[in-house]
């Protein structure tokens, strides 16, 4: 069974164009289906007339929670061994999904999307082209596009890798990093027609934080102390390095230093490299008390 997941806030006029062409596609596949719409707070009465139509479900939250919530939302209450996941605003298009389902069945547990010709701003694709280059040189990750949202999912990905805040994003990295079989295939993108892009300056500062966060998760979950440790020694050699020249001032040239703000500084810098290795510390501890559990 194949379980189509579909978040979605304020996108009233694509939702009937996206089922005029997403329904034969899934009918053409032979497999049974369904397909989950999740309203994450629209305001503009989006999903209204879609309720009753076979194989379509319909969910609502009663207040915008983010993508992220409202994929882990539509994912519970499916019942598919592949997930697709995909956008209501058709810059992905339904047919396509033929051409994710054959790579499922050659064997692949996870299918990602890499978006051809990208019909986004230049600001939009500059962002992207640093972020996944970033991605590729220091997590590895064999994806050019690890943020389309259009890809396909067998179930046990998805019940290994709990969905939350915005990991959707890397989602395809995580099941990389757990030893599932992943690939990658091109997909067209076209530009909205209706409704208003959900991409603005704050998307930026936030998709910032969320690779830092999966560049921490992927690359030191497992060994806490080697990143918050290099920081903290870092912060504590210059802190120290401080100390000892305003020290050789203070003994072998008698100056006053006292008054003076890099000591001060040097001070500041040492406690904070303790307390940050001290972070590091705690989370080995926290890893070791996990395992031992396991």
């Amino acid at each position: 069974m194949i379980s189509v997941l579909i978040p979605f806030f304020n996108e009233k006029e694509n939702i009937p164009l996206l089922l005029e062409r997403l329904i034969p596609v899934l009918k053409g596949i032979g497999e049974e289906y369904e397909v989950i719409f999740v309203d994450d707070g629209s305001t503009d009465g989006s999903g209204r007339d879609i309720e009753k139509l076979p194989h379509v479900h319909f969910l609502r939250h009663r207040r915008q929670m983010g993508k992220g919530a409202a994929l882990a939302t539509a994912f519970q209450q499916s019942k598919g061994d592949t997930i697709i996941f995909m956008d209501c605003d058709l810059e992905d298009e339904p047919e396509e999904i033929p051409h994710f389902m054959e790579k499922i069945r050659e064997g692949y547990d996870l299918v990602n999307g890499m978006r051809k010709d990208r019909q986004h701003t230049g600001i939009i694709k500059a962002y992207s082209s640093v972020a996944n280059s970033f991605i590729r040189s220091f997590l590895r990750s064999p994806f050019h596009d690890v943020n389309c949202g259009f890809k396909a999912i067998n179930r046990a990905v998805l019940e290994l890798i709990p969905l939350y805040g915005n990991n959707f994003r890397f989602l395809p990295l995580g099941a990389f990093y757990e030893g599932f079989k992943v690939t990658e295939i091109g997909v067209s993108h076209k530009k909205r027609i209706h409704g208003v892009s959900k991409f603005g300056a704050n998307k930026v500062f936030i998709g910032f934080i969320d690779t830092i966060t999966a560049y921490f998760i992927y690359r030191f979950s497992e060994r806490p102390l080697h990143f918050f440790g290099i920081i903290g020694a870092a912060s504590s050699g210059v802190g120290t390095l401080i100390l000892i020249w305003l020290g050789i001032e203070r003994i072998v040239f008698n100056h006053n230093i006292y008054r003076r703000p890099i000591l001060f500084l040097g001070m500041l810098l040492v406690i904070i490299g303790v307390q940050i290795a001290a972070t590091g510390l705690l989370g080995e501890l926290m890893v070791y008390l996990k395992r031992k559990k396991l």
